[in-house]
């Protein structure tokens, strides 16, 4: 599960960004980043979270980024909930540790959050624990048609 949904994704929509298939581990930004041979902040995590209403959504962020409790609630108009381990395979279609932007069942909607900014190139998961694939920013935000959103802690950008 997971590098299917991606990999078709990726054909249906002409993207040429080739997936990188690790020999380990990259289910964590420290992973990834070391499997990969980049900063910690360039791994761009994907995170699956349920909004008050039951709607699931995903928020892409740098790395190294956290969530703050004021920027989210003031978005969304609620605290963040992580959805749960068997939740998120059930939901999104790819496993903890390899959840990505890529290849979502239809109605799940994409936030990508300013932190991503402070890189040119970042590399969210594909849909597996041990895979990759880099993206510019730009490219990015075209291969997911997100939306833009603030909602990690400053400091942690710098």
């Amino acid at each position: 599960m997971g590098l299917k949904e991606v990999q078709d994704y990726f054909q249906s929509r002409g993207i040429q960004n080739e997936i990188i298939l690790l020999n380990e581990s990259s289910a964590t930004v420290e992973l990834a980043a070391k499997a990969l041979n980049r900063e910690p902040g360039e791994i761009a995590k994907t995170m699956a979270l349920q909004l008050k209403d039951g709607t699931n959504i995903v928020i892409v962020i740098m790395g190294t980024a956290r969530i703050d409790n004021r920027k989210y609630k003031d978005c969304f108009g609620c605290k963040a909930k992580m959805l749960s381990f068997d939740d998120t395979l059930a939901i999104t279609g790819h496993p903890v540790g390899g959840v990505c932007p890529f290849g979502l069942p239809e109605g799940i909607k994409v936030y990508l959050d300013k932190s991503l900014k402070k890189y040119e190139t970042v590399f969210p998961a594909a849909g597996t624990p041990n895979s990759a694939v880099g993206f510019s920013i730009a490219d990015l935000e075209a291969a997911i048609d997100g939306t833009w959103i603030d909602v990690c802690k400053e400091e942690e950008q710098e």
